[in-house]
Order: structure tokens, then C-alpha cells, then sequence
């Protein structure tokens, strides 16, 4: 949904470390420093139901290797009771734009990898799309009017990869 040039640039082979397992998990935690692991990670559920992390500032079309994914956003991870889990997850992605019900699908993923997560998203964005002007919205405080040109913006998600 972000700008194309970010596609553009999105190198073969890359994107972000692929975590399937618990042992996945812990040799690339295990190569982050204390401070890399204080701030948030970019990441996508890639639509092999996989976990992919990359640094913060990392875009999430490039964490995605250019691939359409089932789930992204942000997320840190703290250790409590001698193992790490997720601290906090949102959908904040605005290269893709996810729904909140993307949850499944994150879950899925981080049941995979073995991390203790949270019932939901810790923060929820709700994205949509302008049907009058076509820009993308972040919706705030359930106010559906688009910043761009005042028209109502639909109560449903309507973005994807189609629009």
C-alpha cells in the first residue's frame, strides 16, 4: 500500500530473519544486543504463516521481501519468568495496511515461534481507504472521515492489495 519505490528497491534474497520455531527465536535473539532489543521490531506474518523480524526502521514491504503478507506491525518482546515473550504487538504498518482481524494470523505465528503473547493486539490501527479521493486513512478515536478530502470512510476494512 506504501510507496512503490519501496518495492522497487526490495533486493532478492532479502527481508527480514524468518522465525518458524522456538530455536529459530532464540539464535537471532541471541544476536541482539540489550539496546537493539529495548526498542520495537519491524514484522510481517508472511503468508506461510511465518514470523519474519527486522530492525525498527526497517520497512515492512522489504521485512516482507516484496511479498504479500498475512499479518504486520511492530513488536517488542521482554523476558519474564526466564523467557521472552511478547511484550507488545500492533498492526501499525502503513506499507500494508493491516486489519486488526490480521490477529489470527499474527497468533498463529507467534504460537509457532513459541513466544507467550497477549490476547490481541496490545495497540490497534484501523486503516482504510477513501472510496472518494483513494488515499489511506488512520482512523482515529472510530471518527471515519478521510483527512484528505472530508468524505466518510467505510466502517469495514477495504484495503488490499486490489485497491
Amino acid at each position: 500500500m506504501g510507496p512503490i519505490g519501496l518495492k522497487v528497491g526490495v533486493r532478492p534474497g532479502g527481508g527480514g530473519r524468518r522465525i518458524g520455531s522456538a530455536v529459530d527465536f532464540a539464535g537471532w535473539v541471541a544476536e541482539q544486543s540489550a539496546a537493539e532489543l529495548v526498542e520495537p521490531f519491524t514484522f510481517v506474518v508472511g503468508t506461510d504463516c511465518v514470523l519474519r523480524l527486522a530492525p525498527r526502521r526497517s520497512e515492512h514491504v522489504a521485512c516482507a521481501g516484496g511479498e504479500p503478507v498475512l499479518g504486520a506491525g511492530e513488536i517488542g518482546f521482554v523476558r519474564e519468568a526466564g523467557r521472552w515473550v511478547v511484550g507488545f504487538v500492533s498492526n501499525q504498518s502503513t506499507g500494508y495496511c493491516p486489519d486488526v482481524s490480521s490477529w489470527s494470523a499474527v497468533a498463529r505465528a507467534l504460537d509457532r515461534a513459541g513466544l507467550g503473547r497477549p490476547v490481541g493486539f496490545s495497540h490497534e490501527v484501523v486503516f482504510r481507504r477513501c472510496p472518494g479521493c483513494g488515499e489511506h486513512n488512520v482512523v482515529r478515536e472510530e471518527h471515519f472521515v478521510c483527512v484528505f478530502c472530508d468524505g466518510d470512510l467505510p466502517a469495514e476494512w477495504n484495503v488490499d492489495a486490489a485497491t
